[in-house]
């Protein structure tokens, strides 16, 4: 009875760090700013590659004194920011922070973020998981399908 108390309590420690584990991050990025400013945007997209639902529960940083997820919405035909408590994957499934919805709010970056600076970000996940992720500082988005000609 005690060895299968031990290796239920054992099995149930490891499942938040499973469940993180199916949670992929690409493209990783960060809007460059001017210098000296307080507050970024961090984007990626995030993909579920398990087979349960994954719900991301916010982010870390040391980079930041604050990282927070926001969504852009339109109200009334004004632009406004608003708290994303949680993010939804569903199996299978990619879910995009980008520019004009859905993002990662950077606040009080400890140190100047030029571009190509990296830093790495923790998502946590529902049940006590994280998945840490380099984002790198850029000018502006990615272009859709760039590629280089040679």
């Amino acid at each position: 009875m005690l060895r299968r108390c031990v290796l239920l309590i054992v099995s149930l420690a490891a499942f938040p760090a499973f469940a993180a584990g199916r949670l992929v991050v690409d493209d990783a990025w960060i809007r460059a700013a001017p210098p000296g400013a307080r507050m970024l945007a961090g984007y990626a997209k995030l993909t579920n590659a398990g087979d349960a639902p994954i719900v991301v529960t916010g982010a870390t940083s040391a980079a930041f004194g604050d990282v927070s997820m926001h969504a852009s919405v339109v109200e009334d035909g004004v632009a406004k920011m608003r708290p994303l408590p949680s993010l939804n994957i569903a199996p299978g499934a990619t879910e995009t922070f980008e520019p004009g919805g859905r993002h990662l709010m950077l606040m009080q970056p400890a140190a100047a973020m030029a571009t190509g600076a990296k830093a790495t970000i923790a998502l946590t996940v529902e049940g006590g998981g994280e998945v840490a992720a380099e984002f790198v500082v850029r000018d502006g988005a990615p272009e859709a399908g760039a590629h280089d000609h040679h």
